[in-house]
Formats: C-alpha cells, structure tokens, sequence
C-alpha cells in the first residue's frame, strides 16, 4: 500500500504541539523535551497514546519509530523506507522544522544514530509511562538508553489534553464512525435480535455478537447495512467485540463481554463501537420484550437523566461537576434508584476509546473544551422486579450516544432512538392464546420489525404526513403572496418581439456589376439575391425570402421566389416573423421563366445552400445567446495540478468520444483530450451548483457529475450538465463482447469465483479513486462545492426522457446521470410536485415537478409503479416538497400559461395551488354522474343509428314504425310492461319481418336463392 501524508496537516498539528508544549510547561512538569517509542506492531489492537501521537500527528501507524519532541523541532528515528516517506514533509518555507534520521542493516551505523540521538535528549525527559514498546528495536534503544542517567516524567495527562480537542476533520470522521455504528444497530442487531424472538430461535450472547461483528467483516453482509457510499468500509474496523447481555447477568463496564447464555426475552442490553480510520464510537441501547410498567418507568427516567446530563455539558464545564449535578437530579427525583446508578457518565473518546483523563466523575475536575468528543454513558444497575421467571427477575437499563462539545448546545453524533416505543417488543405467550387465536407459531403479534411498522402506525404517519402538507401548502400560498403583492397589475411582463433589419447594400456602386445584364444574380458576400423587375435590378435579402420552388414546362423551367409576408404561414425555422408595418405593400412571390434549365437549377440550388447555412448560423447565435460569460481559469504554476486519468466527457466534443484528464487547477477544472490539444473544456469552480459522484454499484460507468449555474459550450453544444465517466468492464468478457478464450468455466468453481472477487476490487478502486478526486474538488473549490452522492436504496424508477430509468435522490437533488441526457432536479427550485394519473386500476402514475421560476417548464416523470407510490409520497414529504394528486393529466402549458399571465391573481384570487387538490368524495359523485350522462347519450344514439340502420334495411312500413314509435314513447306503457313482455313483443316483430320476406332475414339472401 502506497502512503502518502497529508503535509498541511502535518505542519497544523506540529505547530499545535509545539504551541502547546512551550506555553504549557506546567501541565508537561517541566520537562525539556518528549520522548515517544513505538515498538514492533501488535497483532491484537491495543489503545497506547504514542501510537494515538502518530496516528494524530501522521495520520499513520509508524512502528520502531521514535519521535523526539523539543521546543524548536521535531526528530525522527525510524527505517530507511519510513524516513523517505517522511522526507516528503521537509519541503515549504513555514514547514516545522524536522530532521530524521534512518537506520539501515548496518548495526555501527545504528549505534551511531542512537548516539547522535542521546546527546539531543535533555535531562529532565516527558514519557508514556504506562506505554511499554516491544520487539528488536524496542529493546536495542531500551539498552542503549540506560547508559544515560536521565529524569523520566509522566506527560501523558498533558498529551491527552492536546489529542481531546479535535478540528473538523476529526469530528467528521467521527461522526462518519458513529454513522456505522448506528447503522450496525439499526439494521443488524435489532433486526437480527427480532427474527430470533419472532421464529423462537434459541442463540447465546458470544455467538450472536460474533454474527454481528461479521457483518461488519463480510463483504455480501455488508450491503444490509446500507451505508453511504460516501464510507468505505474496507477503513472500518472494531473498536471492540459487541456487548450483548440478557438474563439477570448485566456488566455494564467498557471491559464486559458477552457470555455463552442464551438470548433471554426480556431486557436485552447492547453495546458496540466502530473504529473508522483510527478514530473510536460507540452507541449503547436498551431493548424490552413484554416489559412491565416498573421497567418502562424507570427506563423513561433513565432517558430524562440522560437528557439532563446531556444540557450541562458545554465549554468550561467540569467533569465532576456534571457527574455530581446527575447524581443530585437523580437523589431529588428518584432517590431510590441513586445506588443503583453507575459510577461515572462517560468519558472522552476518539482515536483511543477511552481518553480516562476525561471521565465524567466525581473525583476527575478537568475543564472541558469545545470540540471535545465524549461517549456519554451511564444506567441503572442490579435492579429487581418480580417474576416467575428466575432469568428475568434481575434487570439493567444502559443508554450511551457520542456527544461533541460545543460553546452552545451540545451535538448528538450518534442517532439511535431512545424511545422506548421503538425498542420495545410485545411477544404474546403461547400458554395464554386460546386455540382460535393460534393460527401459526409466531412470537411477536402485535409488532413485526421485520415487516414493517403495524396498520395503526400507517394510519398515524399518514395523518402526520397530511398535516405536514397542510403546512407546506399554507406556505406556499404565503410565500406567493409575498413574491407578488408588490406587483402593480399583478401581470407578469411580455417579452416584445423585435423586428430585425436587414441590409444588403447602401450605396449603388456595392451592388455586382453584372447587374446590367439583367440576370438573377445570388451574392453571397451580402446574403442577397438580385432579381430584374421591369428593366430594373432589385436585391432582396434572403431572409425576406420564405423559399424557393422550381418547376419544369416541357423545354422551359419555372422558377417562383416565395417571400414571407403577413398572413402567410410559417415554419418552425422561420419562426414568428414580424413585421415594421403590417398595413405597407408586399410581394408575396415573383415568378421567372427560362429555357436554361441549368442555370435556374444552378440558381435554385445555390439559395438552398446559403440560406441552409444562414439558419445554421442562426441556430448558433441563438444558442449562444443566453450564454453568461464565465472568468478564466486560472492555472496552477509551479507543480503538476492534481488529475483524474483517462475519463471521456459528455456530450462529446466535434460528436466524437476522445478520453482525456480531468485537472484541479486554482479556480477550476480543465479537461484535456489527449487526441487534441485544443479540445478542452473549463469549468470555473463558481459556476459549479452541483457536484455528483455516481458510484459504479450496479452500473456500468462511474461517475462525476458536475451541474452548473449557467450554461456553457461544449464543442458546439450550450448545456448545463457535464459529465466526467470511466466504463466499468466486466472481467468475464473480452473487449469485443465475447467471454474470455480459456477453459469452460461452471458457475461457482475457482476461477468463476477469482473473477468475481477481482471485479469486486476493481469496482472498489474504481469507487476510491474518483470519490476522492470529488473530494479534492469539493476542497480546492473552498467548500464552495459539496460533493453529492445518489442514495441508490431510496430510488425509483420512471420515464423522465424516453426510456424507464432508475431516478435516485440525492441530498439536494433528484437525478439521473447514468444515460443521456441526464436529469437533475434541484429540490430547492421546486414549488410543488403534482402525481398524476393516480386511481385505483392503473398500474403507473405520473410526477410532475412545478418550478418556482414560473417561466420554466415543468419536468415530467412518466410511468412510474403503482407499488412505488407510498415510497415516493414519503420522499416528497422528507424533503418538504408540498404534493397533490390527481386522476389524469393536466394541460400544464396552457396552466402555466394562465399563471403567468397574472401571478398575483392566482394566489390572490384563485387560491394558488388549491385547485390541485381534489377531494375523493366529490371526484367520486362528479365523475359517476358524468360517466352516467356520457353513457345515457352514447347509448341513446347507439340505440337511433340501430334503429335507422335496421329500419333502412328492412320493410317496415309507417304505420308499424308509428306504432312502435309511440308504444315506446308513452310512459305508462313503459312502466306497465315487464321485460318478458317486452321480450315477446320483439320475437312476434322478428317474426312478422321473416314472413313478409319469404322466410328470409335480408334482402341478400334473397338475392342469392334467385341466383340459385
């Protein structure tokens, strides 16, 4: 593995260290210098404050290195290779001062660098004492050092109080550590823990800590846990063997572990840390099962002491102070419970697990600071309730969160609920069921975890969702008052069209001199074409011409100028055409006959062209012309920028795919075409509005993805998304498609599954190396740009374009970049979401997104699952986005229309978005009774087309007609006979017909029997 270290935050930190130990002498005892000695490597992690120095300092582990801290510099002691990793900190003008000194194989060699350093050290030397270094080296310096008499003084409080305090990039990763923590809870351990209670699953404490260990280790488990593809796992490891207690038998110190009993149904008690890259969490949860009022009470109060000890940590708080403030909270409230309570309430926390110099207890009076992190923890122990149970009549509450300390409210790391509602399971006893209420052998009846939440909390969440809506609509409809109350007549303003001049010549003398002969004449200089009129040359600017049609006479052709003028139709080319004065005198066409048929063929062609090449050009100044002029990349001097290699762009430049590098410069990017050097493109960091990076899980590019605030050319194309992609290929396939030339492999046997694991790293890679490239945009932009991730497991799918794709939300967007053109919908612009086409029946639904900017156009997502409608009205609700629904489509130019042509009346009189909302009740009457209207028409002129066709096509005579006719039409005939009667009546009519006709049903057949 290539190390490579972070030299800013080298020099930051080393600064601080330096700071802190000149100015803090009192903490360090007087002492003159620090001595760190890291031995060889322990398999077993093991938490010792130097290799917390290095790590902090380095961002590494160094083994068999020793660092010598003075007042001026800092000195290395380490292996050759080492030592050339830490020459690259020795460059810059404000670099801390360094000097390393590098052992080889040679042992005088060495012996002299242990000299050399002995005589740096001074008298009076800060150590580790309680850090003890082991292996070769180790024991070679142990050797070397006893030779000088030395004072050896314990710093370690000292150092503590320096590694406590961390910046932004601690508490992310942090927070980042805390983050799969919680997740391990949530979707492992509780999960896990419910399936065991529901199928009545027997399993002991060790083993099922070691199944939730192992989804942290295996790969394929790993995807349960759902994890932002911003955290790479292949970083994270344990800080500890999760802690699982039931059954009367509860340790709740750090240094428990889970036994070999079996999970007990009762009150369960979790604990469990992840490291992420060095740096500690931890998040500890009570969980019940059929829990009786006594536990849910004092576990209730637990949570109000956790909550009360929580609001007093701030800057300048105590340690003990906070510990003896719970106690008496505790005593006033609970005095009962007091014993019963833990000896402290946590402790620092963060690259070691335990920083026990800032432990909330009674005795420790440490000040804390902001930006401290602390593993706040604290329970009830040995409490007793009766039970015939012997397992469960001995009991412990334990809660524990990462908290950071701020100079305000304190800041919660860890989100695991604490509500006993969500941590409690009801299990019914099968010995109290009858037999009818027995219809499988289930254990949780009333709550399935599993399976979602039950139909009573539906119904609840349904009704907070629609009082959220409630609210955002009322909102909205404020905040369009607002926008437009200032508006005089409330209508939004024309864009006026200009009438567009066009001159071929201003003098005579600029006009071809072959006009004397009298010809037709096309001037491309000028764009102009010159036609004789009565003895005259007249020109005429071909954007006055609408088109040109030629047409042969036998030996003479026909050539016809068509010219554009009021009242004649135009194309979509044309456009809307206008005019200076619509009441002056046009020529509508000209007409010319000639026996050269060449010449006018020649003529005809030749306008084609040019006017072909006059609307290309305007096309591009039309393209052009909502262009913003962005400032010039500025570039990096002095040093290779930092780049991302062999990526293609889209859209592609000149209509061709060239692969190029991706370059971080001082205000921008660049991409460079290794074909050509003039193809590139910049990107100016603050005309960036959204940064995406696509993981390449279950697709075939990898992607970044970069959306701007203005549009800008790309080749010949103005757009406003850019992407940056590498295909992923499959190890199974050749380039050309085919599988790979070799033995026939079978599904499952060796190299099947070495290919599968070397696709696996690869894609790994492939999601490492352009997330952190992302990252180093997001931080040479200055946070000007974050970068944003898809959350793939909350996607779904619809037609946006023209093909089903999968749609995935992000942070701040909704969006779509694998296939072209992509979609992103930036929730912050979106006004209100409308469904469509949603009523009982159909399989797909619509969404359509209404943008603040009236003047936009709505986006469409078409043909999304009936299935996936729950899902989607829950996103829009998480990200504030008021919804309605509907049962067809809308019209939305023609709405949209309307609303700009007024906005203020729109919300001032017509309600705003209010139209959108339709009852079901009313929908329900309304379209019954037009259906019923549509019907009884249909179905009265079906029955008149019948009459006629059948009256047409017989012999019916009028009197028969006039019989039935007002038979029909009388009302008492119609409700005095019954269907039977009215049956017989058209049986003895049919009759009637048959024997006026000879025993035949139409006149064709009695055509045919003639013919016979």
């Amino acid at each position: 593995m290539s190390v490579t270290l972070d030299n800013a935050q080298y020099n930051r930190r080393a600064q601080m260290l330096l700071d802190h130990f000149n100015n803090s002498k009192s903490e360090y005892l007087d002492s003159e210098a620090i001595l760190f000695v890291v031995g060889t490597a322990e398999e077993e992690m093991s938490y010792q404050k130097s290799t917390a120095f290095q790590t902090w300092l380095l961002g590494y582990e160094f083994p068999d290195t020793i660092i010598l801290v003075t007042s001026t510099k800092l000195v290395f002691l380490t292996s050759q290779k080492k030592g050339n990793i830490l020459q690259g900190l020795v460059t810059g003008k404000e670099s801390v001062p360094l000097e390393i000194l590098k052992r080889t194989k040679d042992e005088d060699h060495n012996r002299i660098l242990f000299a050399q350093l002995l005589d740096m050290l001074p008298t009076k030397i800060g150590v580790i004492s309680k850090d003890q270094a082991a292996g070769k080296f180790a024991t070679e310096w142990k050797t070397a050092l006893s030779s000088k008499s030395l004072e050896e003084i314990d710093v370690s409080g000292a150092l503590a109080t320096l590694l406590s305090t961390k910046d932004d990039a601690e508490v992310k990763l942090m927070s980042q550590a805390a983050r799969i923590s919680c997740n391990v809870m949530k979707n492992c351990f509780m999960t896990e823990m419910a399936t065991f209670f529901d199928q009545e699953k027997r399993i002991s404490h060790d083993k099922f800590a070691l199944l939730v260990e192992n989804s942290l280790l295996d790969e394929r488990k790993r995807l349960k846990l759902k994890v932002p593809a911003e955290i790479n796992l292949d970083n994270a490891e344990w800080c500890y063997a999760p802690i699982i207690q039931s059954g009367g038998n509860y340790d709740l110190k750090p240094s428990a572990s889970s036994d070999s009993s079996n999970l007990h149904p009762g009150t369960v008690v979790c604990s469990l840390g992840v490291r992420y890259k060095s740096y500690c969490s931890n998040v500890a949860r009570t969980f019940f099962i059929n829990p009786e009022k006594e536990k849910e009470n004092n576990y209730n109060f637990l949570v109000q002491v956790f909550d009360f000890t929580v609001s007093l940590i701030k800057n300048g708080a105590k340690c003990n102070d906070i510990y003896n403030d719970t106690l008496a909270y505790i005593d006033k409230h609970r005095p009962e419970l007091k014993e019963h309570f833990t000896k402290n309430c946590g402790f620092g926390i963060g690259i070691e697990f335990r920083e026990s110099q800032f432990l909330l207890a009674a005795k420790n009076d440490r000040v804390l600071k902001a930006g401290q992190v602390l593993n706040v923890t604290m329970g009830f122990q040995k409490l007793s309730i009766k039970s015939n149970d012997p397992r469960g009549q001995v009991y412990a509450l334990f809660l524990g969160d990462l908290i950071q300390v701020t100079d305000g409210e304190p800041i919660f790391l860890t989100d695991v609920s604490r509500n006993i509602a969500n941590n409690t399971f009801d299990i019914n006893d099968a010995d109290d069921v009858s037999e009818e209420e027995k219809p499988n052998r289930t254990a949780i009846l009333d709550k399935k975890t599993r399976h979602g939440d039950s139909f009573k909390e539906k119904q609840q969440n349904e009704a907070k969702r629609r009082e959220h809506q409630k609210k955002l609509a009322a909102e909205r409809q404020a905040e369009g008052l607002r926008r437009f109350s200032g508006e005089t007549d409330g209508k939004s303003e024309q864009v006026e069209q200009v009438f567009r001049k066009f001159e071929s010549y201003r003098k005579d003398t600029q006009m071809p001199k072959s006009i004397a002969d009298l010809r037709i004449i096309v001037d491309r200089r000028t764009e102009t074409v010159i036609l004789p009129i009565y003895g005259q040359a007249v020109p005429f600017h071909l954007n006055t011409l609408k088109n040109v049609s030629k047409s042969d006479e036998q030996d003479f052709v026909l050539l016809r100028f068509n010219f554009l003028t009021p009242g004649v139709s135009t194309g979509k080319k044309d456009g809307n055409v206008v005019f200076e004065d619509q009441n002056a005198t046009f020529i509508r066409a000209l007409s010319f006959r000639s026996n050269d048929v060449n010449r006018f063929s020649e003529i005809a062609r030749e306008i084609n062209d040019l006017k072909k090449e006059m609307s290309k050009r305007e096309a591009e100044r039309i393209e052009k012309a909502g262009l913003v002029e962005q400032e010039d990349l500025v570039e990096i001097k002095g040093r290779r920028p930092q780049r991302l290699p062999d990526v293609f762009v889209r859209p592609q430049m000149d209509g061709k795919r060239y692969a190029g590098d991706l370059e971080i410069h001082t205000n921008g990017l660049r991409f460079q075409s290794h074909v050509k050097s003039d193809q590139r493109v910049d990107i100016v960091f603050s005309n960036i509005k959204h940064l995406f990076f696509q993981p390449c899980d279950g697709e075939l590019i990898i992607v970044i993805h970069i959306h701007l605030k203005d549009a800008i050319m790309v080749g010949k194309k103005k757009t406003k998304d850019i992407q940056f992609y590498r295909e992923v290929s499959d190890q199974n396939f050749d380039e050309t498609g085919n599988r790979r030339a070799g033995r026939k492999s079978n599904y499952g046997d060796e190299d099947e599954l070495h290919q599968e694991n070397e696709e696996r790293k690869q894609r790994a890679a492939l999601n490492k190396e352009f997330q952190q490239f992302s990252e180093l945009i997001s931080t040479a932009s200055r946070k000007m740009v974050d970068v944003d991730i898809p959350f793939r497991e909350l996607g779904f799918h619809g037609v946006p374009f023209r093909q089903l794709v999968l749609l995935q939300p992000t942070t701040d967007c909704l969006v779509h970049l694998s296939d072209t053109p992509p979609l992103v919908v930036t929730l912050a612009d979106v006004e209100i979401a409308h469904l469509e086409r949603v009523q009982f029946g159909l399989k797909n639904f619509d969404l359509v997104f209404i943008f603040k900017d009236f003047a936009r156009p709505v986006v469409h997502i078409n043909t999304i699952p009936m299935e996936s409608l729950e899902h989607v009205k829950e996103w829009l609700d998480s990200v504030d986005i008021p919804f309605t629904e509907g049962p067809v489509n809308l019209s939305w130019p023609q709405i949209m229309k309307t609303i700009n042509d007024d906005p203020k009346a729109f919300f001032e009189e017509a309600g705003g978005w209010s139209f959108l909302k339709t009852d079901g009740s009313d929908r329900s009457v309304v379209s019954e009774s037009e259906e019923s209207e549509f019907a009884m028409e249909s179905g009265s002129e079906g029955f008149a087309e019948e009459s006629e066709a059948s009256d047409s096509g017989s012999g019916y005579g009028s009197e028969e007609f006039d019989d039935s006719g007002s038979g029909s039409g009388s009302e008492e005939d119609e409700s005095g006979e019954d269907w039977d009667e009215l049956e017989r009546k058209a049986a003895r009519d049919d009759q009637r017909k048959r024997d006026r006709q000879g025993g035949y049903d139409s006149e064709e057949d009695r055509k045919k029997k003639k013919k016979r």
